[in-house]
């Protein structure tokens, strides 16, 4: 074999291995990142070219990313819609959400900078969405780098309304059931069903709310919506409430995707 063989199989081998790791990275197999790692999702029919709109989701205590890029309510609503989903794993599979400075939020930036070297991503479009105490831990991203987060999703879980955030994203989307009783359902005054979002309320500077009726999924899936839109800072604050308990709704991730992009494009 000559000499100018052998340097090109040199060259070229480290980085047909590199190539066959980052492939290998996908789903149920973990991008591994320092100590820690996630787990990655891309969107059917993709081009490998156009960017990437990006759903960042925490899972909810004692579980993993594994479980999230199958979740036919999570991964199901991302990868019809060209979103790619990541799915970073906590430490103890759980979350540390309860103060500012969290080193989880430091972690899950880690995260999408990771991916962003592996797909092209849309930064104008990074959502952050969680359920449950993942739900809690996507808050305390947005209350800490919510100025780099085009939207927050959040599924049965908050932070205490008395917190005082940095930053919000541009829009905030919750959903919560009156009956939940794992993270309970924090109602306001005179059981004033707002109250989970009263912290971005007050934040953003919103004037009075506005009820936009209700929208169903499936007859026991049914939602009663308020929506903020005047408000001080861009954006809008939208509450989504049953009167069932503690779980990830059908269809709901993909209602608030499908209104997000929809948005996005016009």
């Amino acid at each position: 074999m000559s000499r100018f063989l052998v340097a090109l199989l040199v060259f070229l081998l480290p980085a047909a291995a590199a190539a066959q790791a980052e492939a290998e990275c996908i789903e149920q197999t973990p991008c591994e990142l320092g100590e820690r790692s996630y787990h990655v999702k891309p969107p059917d029919d993709w081009d490998g070219v156009t960017p990437l709109p990006v759903m960042l989701h925490f899972h909810g205590w004692g579980r993993q990313g594994t479980l999230i890029v199958k979740h036919s309510r999570i991964s199901g609503a991302t990868r019809r819609r060209g979103v790619l989903l990541l799915a970073p794993n906590g430490n103890g599979k759980s979350w540390d959400f309860w103060g500012t400075g969290s080193g989880d939020v430091d972690f899950a930036w880690a995260v999408i900078e990771d991916a962003a070297k592996r797909y092209p991503i849309d930064r104008s479009r990074i959502y952050v969405s969680g359920y449950s105490y993942g739900s809690a831990m996507a808050w305390r991203l947005a209350c800490d780098r919510g100025d780099e987060v085009r939207a927050l999703l959040a599924v049965s879980g908050t932070l205490s309304q008395s917190e005082t955030c940095a930053t919000a994203p541009h829009e905030i989307r919750q959903v919560y059931g009156t009956s939940d009783t794992v993270m309970p359902f924090p109602f306001g005054q005179k059981g004033d069903e707002t109250q989970p979002v009263k912290l971005w309320r007050d934040h953003k500077g919103c004037g009075a709310a506005e009820a936009a009726g209700e929208w169903a999924v499936t007859g026991r899936d049914v939602f009663r919506r308020t929506v903020w839109e005047e408000c001080a800072q861009a954006g809008r604050v939208v509450l989504d409430v049953h009167s069932r308990g503690h779980f990830i709704p059908r269809g709901w991730i993909a209602r608030q995707l499908d209104e997000l992009l929809d948005a996005a494009s016009s």
